[in-house]
């Protein structure tokens, strides 16, 4: 492995574990301040065991999202300095503000936590909802910056200097508002349905069923809800990289061919020597279609790009079909799960509605993984789109791969701390979590 590739991998890596801990981090503060204000109006202590024991987990994936987002920020200047030398000063605004949301959470939370029975019982639930609004802006701020990258903006490049610098035009780029809105769905989607397949398995065991039924429910509608919602944000984000970026929707969709009338091609294996996808199901202007609204428009294929300036094709075709496919997974049950509360009641205590939540439980952050996968591998050869290469900002620090190695070990290990904790924390529901009023004061006291 040499230091340019191990700086990419040690990169993808953090984030790979960072995007996890952030969309959990960012989304279950909503779903603990729903369950809060359903204890507050119907006094149903479930609902309060719930929102005690939900916000244990906050707890936990504000710490670890605290130190694997800290350490991301330190690889940026350590792995990519040339990009930080020229690209900070530009997008510096939205990491400083995410700085600001970040601590808006952190005291919100402490608040949050340590508030029961101290302050007035709606302000409580306030400051609960402060820490989902400020996570929630963490996020879209850091989005903020990555669509910086895809979409440069807020400067002017002349002769290789980056001069008349505005940072309000760079964080409010062309692609920001389509990368917002699809990651923060994406976010809930997947935290909704990973939430309720616990629940849902649980609730397959029998155990504490109204403590879990409650949980579940409030899970189920944020996910379910997100998962109908997604395909929309979707169609909006492929005609946004149609427009600004071809380069990176001709690798999504392996169409190497300039044409009109364009396919879509569903599944198949790009086969980047002869220019062509093999085992694939292909769809005639469908592709013109969404990328364009027409379903004769031309769409740029790879032919049209200089050969130094594409992108590798395999990667994010095949994590494009991915996160596609598990999105109409989800938005599928999501469709299911609606119709049982509208017509079919029976069906949301029956065990195969459960067994589908459960077996979805990955599949949102499966989606959100490949989704990333296909936004960063798809703008390569580029760091800065059009811009900066990649493989120009890297560090010439020597000896990359051994950091590669020990990041690797140190991420390994802390999520299966994080693991281990919330197994203890889904153990102890029926001693600390789902008991009478009087039991729950004692054990919290």
């Amino acid at each position: 492995m040499n230091d340019f590739l191990a700086a990419r991998s040690q990169m993808a890596l953090s984030l790979g574990f960072h995007i996890i801990f952030s969309c959990i981090g960012m989304v279950m503060p909503f779903f603990m301040a729903v369950a809060h204000y359903y204890w507050l109006r119907t006094h149903d202590i479930t609902y309060k065991n719930v929102t005690r024991a939900w916000s244990k987990g906050v707890a936990i994936f504000f710490a670890t999202g605290a130190v694997s987002g800290t350490v991301l920020s330190f690889e940026l200047g350590l792995l990519w300095p040339k990009f930080m030398e020229h690209a900070g000063p530009i997008f510096g605004m939205p990491f400083s503000l995410e700085g600001t949301a970040f601590f808006i959470e952190a005291i919100a939370l402490g608040f949050f936590l340590y508030g029961w029975d101290r302050f007035n019982p709606w302000f409580h639930w306030f400051t609960g909802v402060v820490v989902g609004v400020s996570g929630l802006a963490s996020g879209i701020l850091v989005v903020a910056a990555n669509a910086w990258m895809n979409s440069p903006a807020g400067f002017d490049y002349v002769n290789g200097q980056y001069l008349n610098i505005d940072p309000i035009a760079a964080m409010f780029n062309d692609a920001w508002l389509s990368q917002a809105l699809h990651m923060t769905l994406a976010a809930f989607a997947a935290t909704g349905f990973a939430v309720a397949g616990v629940h849902a398995l649980m609730l397959r065991r029998g155990r504490n069923v109204a403590f879990h039924t409650r949980a579940f429910r409030i899970a189920a509608a944020f996910g379910a809800v997100a998962a109908l919602l997604q395909p929309l944000s979707g169609d909006f984000s492929a005609k946004d990289v149609a427009r600004r970026q071809p380069a990176k929707l001709a690798a999504m969709e392996a169409h190497f061919h300039t044409e009109k009338h364009a396919a879509l091609v569903l599944g198949g294996l790009p086969n980047e020597d002869k220019q062509r996808v093999d085992y694939a199901i292909k769809i005639p202007g469908m592709l013109s279609f969404l990328a364009h609204g027409n379903f004769e428009q031309e769409v740029t294929g790879l032919d049209r790009i200089a050969p130094q300036n594409r992108p590798p094709v395999v990667v994010p075709h095949i994590a494009f079909q991915i996160m596609v496919g598990l999105g109409t997974l989800m938005m599928g049950i999501a469709v299911v799960y609606f119709w049982a509360l509208w017509r079919k009641k029976q069906w949301l205590h029956s065990r195969w509605l459960l067994g589908l939540f459960v077996a979805a439980t990955p599949a949102g952050f499966i989606a959100v993984e490949a989704g990333w996968a296909v936004t960063e591998v798809g703008r390569q050869p580029w760091i800065i789109n059009g811009v900066m290469r990649t493989a120009d900002a890297v560090t010439p620090m020597p000896g990359i791969a051994y950091s590669f190695y020990l990041f690797t070990a140190v991420y390994l290990s802390l999520s299966l701390v994080v693991v281990f904790l919330l197994y203890r924390q889904i153990r102890m529901v029926p001693e600390l979590y789902d008991v009478p009023a009087g039991a729950a004061e004692a054990a919290h006291a």
